[in-house]
């Protein structure tokens, strides 16, 4: 059965990250999913190459003490994760959703990632990690990688949860577009929420005709939806559209149709996510 997949850390947005997904498994009925990912860097403290900088001995008491402050700081980073993730458990727990696994894996997140995706409906991620407080206009070293890898929807939290009564799509016409748009046509997740279509760029008659597509599947789904064609840059528009429109969360994808295809998301996805206060929901 599909399970929605939250990666949980110790930052602030973890909360948020619970709150969510109890939203989303509300709304959907699929289980939860809650990892938390030590990474090599917390488990252990490689120690130099210092052959020939001091002798035999002190280099064989030096190694056995960093062997021992290892094992201690792996078992206290195995203890901190259990907790982060009992934590979560009983936050979305509290909020009546019953069937929450955990997981507590080592490792790279990616790697721990594409394990338990294969059966994920949705990944959820907070916007930062644990040092959110102080880079607030740079997003977390892993989101970008998560975004990268996954090979499923992914949803980035804002920094708390609110109710979520109108969504707006991103439309560029692209491949990742129309599977959002199918996508949200085809489960319960949107369900009862106001939609708005948002294309920026030069109108055509391809472009109409690409919008009005995206419009008929929403609308034969039963959704209400009302559609738009604004010139522009397309951070600009969607961020003021979001703040005028009282917009609860964005849609888009994570690749724009005409951008190619790179090591990292398109520059609009990422001044997208970075910039805006609402969850960002994307497709590749």
């Amino acid at each position: 059965m599909s399970a929605l997949v939250a990666l949980i850390d110790g930052s602030i947005y973890s909360q948020s990250v619970c709150d969510h997904t109890a939203w989303v498994a509300q709304k959907t009925g699929y289980p939860v999913e809650l990892m938390h990912v030590l990474g090599r860097r917390d488990v252990s403290t490689a120690p130099a190459d210092l052959s020939g900088a001091i002798n035999a001995d002190a280099r064989e008491n030096l190694l056995a003490e960093l062997a021992s402050h290892d094992e201690e700081r792996a078992r206290l980073a195995q203890k901190r994760g259990r907790l982060i993730l009992e934590e979560a458990r009983a936050r979305i727990g509290g909020q009546g959703i019953e069937q929450i696994n955990t997981r507590l894996r080592n490792g790279d997140l990616v790697e721990a990632l594409q394990e338990a995706e294969s059966d994920a409906a949705l990944v959820i991620v907070g916007k930062r990690g644990e040092a959110a407080d102080f880079a607030r206009m740079h997003l977390g070293s892993n989101l970008e990688r998560v975004v990268r890898a996954s090979r499923k929807p992914v949803l980035v939290t804002s920094r708390a949860f609110k109710p979520q009564n109108r969504f707006l799509i991103a439309f560029d016409g692209g491949d990742s577009a129309m599977k959002a748009v199918r996508h949200i046509a085809a489960g319960k997740l949107f369900t009862g929420m106001e939609c708005r279509l948002l294309t920026v760029g030069q109108p055509s008659a391809m472009v109409r005709e690409r919008l009005e597509t995206a419009q008929s599947v929403l609308r034969d789904a039963g959704f209400t939806v009302s559609s738009e064609i604004r010139e522009g840059q397309p951070e600009s528009v969607i961020i003021k559209a979001i703040e005028t429109e009282k917009i609860d969360l964005l849609v888009m994808g994570a690749y724009g149709h005409s951008r190619i295809r790179s090591l990292i998301i398109g520059s609009t996805t990422s001044e997208m996510v970075r910039s805006c206060l609402v969850p960002v929901m994307l497709f590749r």
